[in-house]
């Protein structure tokens, strides 16, 4: 492989780069979170990079690194070149392997939040546009992944699967969750529940991992 600068890198200091990358990033997002922690609630509260040991940061750093650089090969048409950037497959936002793991992450951190494992058993009742449109493109997952299996062509699943993590977050921005009335909040969660099913589930048909927090 080579890099946007033309340098030849073997597949072993390309994997051990990307978990070295993954991990300050998740360490300096860990740093802003403790920030936003101590500023809103003064002094007294829990360290929380104390609390996450060494050995689960770098476990999470080898599946957020690793799964960056798998999703940043299986994305690309396998017809067309692309450029290799570390800033862009580790980027937080965009079409990404993380941007995908965090998607699955805020859903996990909904529901420990409520102190549940898994949605409860719950009519979905779909009213704003957010519910609507993401309700419809959970549908449209198994369309998805035949048409990904009939042509080889795995970066239609990737498409699919950042598609579906936007729309989540524009639910998740607009469409509260635990605060909700009882009726309303058990549709959400199901809705919630659902789409991180269909991203874990997507992102281990492409053999990349998800994280329950980071």
């Amino acid at each position: 492989m080579k890099t946007k600068e033309g340098d030849n890198v073997k597949l072993k200091a390309l994997l051990a780069e990307a978990e070295e990358r993954a991990a300050k990033i998740i360490t300096a997002k860990m740093d802003a979170q403790q920030a936003r922690i101590e500023e809103k609630a003064g002094e007294g509260n829990p360290d929380i990079r104390g609390e996450m040991a060494a050995h689960t940061r770098t476990a999470l750093a080898r599946v957020v690194g690793l799964g960056a650089l798998k999703y940043a090969d299986l994305a690309q048409n396998r017809n067309l070149d692309y450029v290799f950037s570390w800033d862009k497959l580790l980027a937080f936002d965009g079409n990404t392997a993380p941007y995908l793991q965090n998607a699955y992450v805020r859903i996990r951190a909904i529901f420990r939040k409520a102190g549940l494992e898994s949605a409860p058993k719950a009519e979905v009742i779909l009213g704003e546009p957010a519910e609507l449109a993401l309700a419809a493109k959970l549908l449209d997952f198994a369309d998805s992944v035949l048409i990904v299996a009939e042509e080889y062509r795995p970066h239609y699943l990737c498409q699919y699967l950042f598609e579906l993590a936007t729309l989540f977050h524009k639910f998740y921005e607009s469409c509260p969750v635990l605060s909700a009335a009882d009726a309303v909040r058990g549709s959400r969660l199901v809705l919630c529940d659902v789409t991180a099913r269909t991203l874990h589930r997507g992102l281990n048909l492409l053999g990349i991992g998800v994280v329950e927090q980071m």
